[in-house]
């Protein structure tokens, strides 16, 4: 898996990480979406790396998933800022097109 993050994202993900946070992290967020399948693909800042988390490539920070929830990511990924919301993209799809910047930091 691989994640393309533009500059602007990139610039914004700096201005946010005040704590200095480790990992980015691609999450599947399922809270009060019902059941496991329903969720909305995200992003968070975080320290922990768990066995169940593997490396997504991306040159910019290291990037993490939890291997059971890759299913729910394209392997392409690109992630911009529109109108100061991050945008989570692939060639085929859009993922999630409004990640509040205040989320990125929210504790998973």
């Amino acid at each position: 898996m691989k994640l393309m993050i533009t500059p602007e994202g990139i610039e914004k993900l700096q201005e946010l990480n005040i704590d200095n946070k480790t990992y980015l992290l691609l999450w599947y967020d399922v809270d009060d979406c019902g059941c496991g399948v329903n969720g909305v693909p995200t992003i968070r800042f975080t320290d922990k790396k768990l066995e169940s988390h593997i490396d997504v490539v991306n040159e910019s920070y290291p990037t993490l998933i939890h291997e059971q929830q890759q299913v729910f990511f394209n392997k392409e990924l690109k992630l911009d800022v529109r109108n100061g919301n991050f945008r989570l993209t692939s060639p085929e799809e859009v993922l999630n097109p409004f990640i509040p910047a205040q989320s990125v930091c929210s504790v998973t």
